[in-house]
């Protein structure tokens, strides 16, 4: 079902999988350039749902080099760029080829297809980028890699925050927790939102659960199903009039119930024999090694200390646990509330937030792959929306609060000058976490307004999130005289000077006390003070070019 752009602005989809980021993106008001994926039936899926007018292609991005998407495109600039390179590499669960955790933790070149990402953003130069991501890769090695896609990012001229995407905060039935990595181009002011507000079809229907997304699905036992049949009208009607406003929400604006005749992908997998004793053995809400410490005798054939928990039966008035990609392998994780089998693929995409009208013409285990490695399209809608209200010129300077009560920074204390902004600094920069505490709160804004006037490129969310590796700046780089005892060692993850970490532990006591508004802490106006002055040369000036965009590196720095 083609939706139409609203907003004008365009987006391309790395590793766009079968179109969950696109579908959000395209519902928030974008139009979709390009989307591409080296898996067949990923590509074969995503075709069956977009529109015409999106090149969809199959190629192994580390091969394909951007200068050949451009050249497709006719184009060589687009507002944003979206994508989630494959996880695997910092999966929290793989056990099949080593783990990336622990003493087995071994080498996966998957774990450096972020650079490739970066490759597409140092050409296109989008205004913002958001890369998707499991929450291993903040423990993987040590969270080295959370700390380059941070570092290479902000030497390709973008201030990049990392934050953790709670899906079911913004209406997705799941436990699902993500990380997300966005990045704004330096030449953008503001400050991009460090929570996600619920996109507009997903408001009054927040409070989601398992049964709201799928209690209306005809019953099947399993091995049983077809790919195409028909829905159980009355059985609908019951359940809403059972679950009330939030499921008929759910089902009305989010699964889209009304735009599609057929139901597809309604087909259960079948199970031995013992696993169905297994099944019909568990409670609602209850895993495997909770039903044998209660008493029942488990059949099922493996390690105990291992996998105690395999089995799960979800339960109707709770989140469903989180759909991932092992559904393609075995589903007993995911033991429907009610019924004695795991879910459809039908069932699982709706708790991924995909609409009834998407299809998936590709065999059951691939339908599962897909929707487990799918970024849920509710979740991304809740992106574009954000995106779009952070870009539009009427709002973008503005935090979210200012756009709800007006409310303005105390703009004499922002810094005039650069001479004055280092002086105002200084006055601070000293303190211990005792001084810094009794500061006065006009002495600390001035502070933490000539911070963000001389330094743009920071972020307040990332003044907690420093990581332990260190980078020393030359004073080239720098371009801040007198500052350099502050300033010339930062922190890489973050891009924080160290000398100034107390600082931002500070503001953020001062936030989380409400002794700070959003305007303050966010203080948008003293970053654009600061970008406005044409004498004040980036700090990243002449580290931009340290990666050639054709560089494909497989291993770390």
């Amino acid at each position: 079902m083609k939706r139409a752009a609203k907003s004008g602005l365009t987006f391309v989809d790395l590793f766009c999988g079968c179109g969950g980021f696109s579908l959000g993106m395209e519902r928030a008001g974008f139009r979709c350039l390009a989307a591409i994926d080296f898996n067949e039936e990923a590509v074969a899926t995503y075709r069956a749902n977009s529109s015409k007018e999106t090149i969809v292609l199959r190629k192994d991005l580390a091969k394909f080099l951007p200068n050949k998407l451009a050249a497709k495109l006719g184009v060589n600039t687009v507002d944003v760029i979206v994508g989630g390179p494959p996880c695997q590499g910092f999966s929290n669960v793989r056990q099949v080829d080593a783990a990336n955790h622990g003493r087995r933790v071994r080498r996966d070149k998957r774990r450096y297809l972020f650079r490739v990402f970066l490759d597409y953003v140092a050409v296109f130069r989008p205004r913002v980028f958001v890369m998707e991501n499991v929450l291993g890769i903040q423990s993987a090695a040590k969270g080295k890699f959370l700390t380059l896609v941070q570092v290479e990012a902000r030497r390709l001229g973008y201030r990049v925050q990392a934050q953790v995407e709670e899906a079911w905060k913004l209406g997705v039935p799941q436990t699902r927790r993500r990380q997300l990595f966005i990045g704004v181009r330096s030449d953008i002011s503001g400050y991009f939102p460090g929570e996600l507000r619920p996109a507009s079809r997903a408001k009054g229907s927040i409070e989601v659960k398992l049964w709201d997304a799928i209690g209306d699905l005809p019953p099947l036992a399993a091995g049983a199903g077809l790919e195409e049949s028909d829905y159980d009208l009355a059985r609908r009607v019951a359940h809403v009039a059972g679950r009330g406003e939030t499921a008929q929400r759910y089902l009305k604006d989010v699964i889209e119930i009304g735009h599609v005749r057929k139901l597809t992908a309604h087909r259960a997998r079948p199970h031995n024999e013992f696993d169905l004793r297994d099944f019909a053995r568990l409670r609602e809400g209850e895993h495997s090694g909770e039903a044998e410490a209660r008493g029942e005798k488990m059949e099922f054939p493996y390690k105990r200390t291992c996998f105690a928990d395999r089995y799960k039966r979800q339960h109707r008035d709770r989140l469903c646990s989180t759909i991932v990609a092992h559904l393609s392998k075995d589903g007993l994780g995911f033991i429907h509330p009610t019924q004695t089998r795991s879910l459809t693929p039908r069932e699982a995409a709706r708790v991924q937030s995909f609409p009834d009208w998407f299809q998936f013409p590709v065999p059951r285990t691939h339908q599962f792959r897909l929707i487990g490695n799918a970024v849920p399209p509710l979740v991304a809608e809740a992106v574009g929306e954000e995106v779009c209200l952070f870009l539009d010129a009427s709002v973008a300077v503005r935090s979210r609060k200012q756009r709800q009560t007006g409310a303005q920074p105390e703009d004499r204390l922002i810094p005039q000058s650069r001479v004055e902004a280092a002086r105002d600094l200084q006055q601070v920069a000293g303190f211990d976490r005792r001084q810094l505490r009794l500061c006065e709160k006009p002495d600390f804004l001035r502070g933490w307004f000539a911070l963000f006037y001389l330094f743009p490129g920071l972020h307040p969310d990332n003044a907690r999130n420093h990581g332990d590796t260190v980078e020393v700046w030359s004073r080239e780089q720098l371009a801040l005289p007198g500052l350099e005892e502050f300033a010339v060692r930062r922190y890489a993850r973050s891009g924080w000077p160290i000398a100034l970490e107390l600082l931002g532990c500070d503001a953020w006591r001062r936030y989380e006390a409400h002794e700070l508004s959003d305007d303050e802490f966010y203080c948008s106006a003293a970053q654009r003070a600061g970008m406005g002055q044409a004498a004040a040369p980036s700090p990243y000036k002449n580290l931009r070019n340290q990666r050639s965009p054709s560089h494909r590196e497989s291993s770390a720095p």
